[in-house]
């Protein structure tokens, strides 16, 4: 072969050569995708697809599932049904937000009468009530209710610690009449922000502690290190003796 062939050849190789490390680059970044959280494929060091390891949001597998402490049928005056519900976060450094749940109510010889659906936050060791007031039921009696939690659809995520800056808090007193008893709280802010729409609920328990009432109400504002009242109201009396009040602010998860 020549000198000149020889140089020909060379050049076709190194033209070759180039134009394949030009296809190859070409083709990896048309059809290579980076690992991410969202691709739908467990990877990464994940500890299932798209949770665990790098990603924010956990396994099912990681967490312990709420636990729901107990569900209570409540009835009022206006011949409607309240539902009150304690659902407890075991896990100490997870949370989930937007948690659905859906709450059965049954009658005599546990006839279905209704499902009412909604969501809640759940803050790592916290225990959240779910209230849910003025649930129409016809000309049927309520005499229980089942709230379940679809643990397959929570989306858990790591939080070392509650973030939520919570109102204290400081003094309950109970008022009203005897048909009309009446609730009165000081929540005490304890940031410099202003706190808006601030919703409470409140459990009223007797001697054995079973709760007897239950109630939400708003506070529309409670100003940065300053104070206001939450009211609570019914309309019509508790069955038994009150032994025992407990205020639960909700904020929710940010």
């Amino acid at each position: 072969m020549s000198w000149a062939a020889r140089r020909r050849f060379i050049i076709l190789l190194i033209v070759s050569i180039v134009i394949a490390a030009f296809l190859a680059i070409l083709l990896i970044a048309t059809l290579y995708k980076t690992p991410s959280c969202t691709d739908g494929v467990k990877n990464q060091n994940e500890a299932g697809i798209d949770c665990g390891g790098p990603c924010s949001q956990l396994c099912t597998s990681q967490v312990q599932p709420p636990v729901v402490l107990f569900t209570k049928v409540l009835r009022n005056a206006d011949g409607r049904t309240d539902v009150i519900a304690l659902v407890e976060n075991k896990n100490a450094n997870a949370a989930a937000k937007d948690i659905p749940y859906n709450v059965t109510l049954y009658g005599v010889n546990n006839i279905l009468i209704k499902k009412v659906s909604g969501t809640l936050d759940l803050p790592p060791r916290e225990t959240e009530p779910v209230y849910i007031s003025g649930i129409a039921s016809g000309k049927q009696k309520v005499i229980s209710a089942f709230l379940e939690i679809d643990a397959s659809t929570s989306q858990w995520f790591t939080m070392a610690a509650n973030s939520r800056i919570m109102p204290t808090v400081l003094n309950t007193t109970k008022g009203g009449t005897a048909s009309e008893p009446r609730i009165e709280a000081i929540l005490a802010n304890p940031s410099v922000v202003t706190m808006t729409n601030v919703q409470a609920v409140v459990l009223v328990f007797n001697a054995r502690k079973e709760v007897i009432a239950a109630s939400r109400t708003v506070i529309p504002s409670i100003p940065g290190q300053g104070q206001a009242s939450a009211t609570f109201t019914w309309n019509n009396p508790f069955p038994s003796v009150p032994a025992l009040i407990e205020v639960l602010p909700i904020i929710p998860l940010p």
